[in-house]
């Protein structure tokens, strides 16, 4: 069949990274794209990421938003046919080295630490916390996650679906833009090898927000005990007013004899 116009095929023609190489070559993150365009960082994400198409109301907010034309978005992309560059970049993380951060859920451990601006993020979490009341508001960051379980047994709980269980070897990939929670199961460590595509900075806010609740929670308690200490201690007070009554009592008594 001859075809009488170009048309990008199906494998050449991919807008959702053509919109994250233009976003990336013009150091926007999804936030900014967000307000040039209108549409939600969520709606964005899944673009990029190939999950939604781009209907012709959204195609238009773009093009406008972004000032690109609409032929950007579905030129076939050369990229993947041009030789890599090579970086040389490497880090080597001995054991127990790594930037640490400890939660109210997680101890988070991120090697490779000293490299900056990678392509995934790759975390060790040992999990601490064993019931999805004591763990409090699901987590969430742009992007996906593979997650590998090194040791225990965890349940992944997410807003979308039952809880999953996973032993040491079991492995799961999902959206983490979907709020998540792990759960240590078995008794003893639960260790868990996270992938992360979202940037570093992305996951450090994201476990900023998980350090906030155990802090607050902790304030109420305080404020309580000290009002009931304050409404006992006049109590011992309240015992030498009855004996004067008593002792007038008997000088009566005294008087008539």
């Amino acid at each position: 069949m001859i075809r009488t116009r170009t048309e990008p095929s199906p494998a050449s023609a991919n807008p959702g990274g053509a919109l994250r190489a233009l976003r990336t070559a013009r150091g926007w993150t999804l936030a900014e794209v967000s307000q040039r365009t209108g549409l939600p960082i969520s709606t964005l994400s899944k673009i990029e990421n190939g999950r939604m198409s781009l209907s012709y109301d959204k195609l238009t907010r773009l093009c406008a938003g972004l000032e690109i034309d609409i032929a950007e978005l579905f030129a076939a992309d050369t990229a993947s046919t041009a030789p890599a560059r090579v970086t040389g970049r490497r880090s080597i993380t001995r054991v127990g080295e790594g930037s640490a951060i400890n939660t109210s859920g997680y101890l988070h451990l991120y090697p490779a630490a000293d490299l900056l601006n990678k392509r995934f993020v790759p975390i060790i979490a040992e999990i601490n916390t064993r019931s999805l009341e004591d763990f409090g508001e699901l987590i969430r960051h742009p992007g996906e996650e593979y997650a590998y379980v090194l040791e225990g047994i965890v349940d992944l709980y997410t807003e979308l679906y039952a809880p999953a269980r996973l032993a040491t070897g079991d492995s799961i990939y999902f959206d983490s833009g979907m709020g998540h929670a792990y759960i240590a199961v078995s008794p003893g460590r639960c260790r868990v090898l996270s992938i992360c595509s979202a940037s570093e900075s992305q996951l450090l806010e994201a476990s900023s927000e998980l350090r906030k609740p155990p802090a607050m929670e902790k304030t109420p308690p305080q404020v309580v005990k000290s009002k009931r200490a304050g409404k006992a201690a006049p109590k011992p007070a309240s015992k030498p007013s009855i004996k004067p009554p008593i002792k007038r009592a008997g000088r009566a008594r005294a008087g008539k004899n």
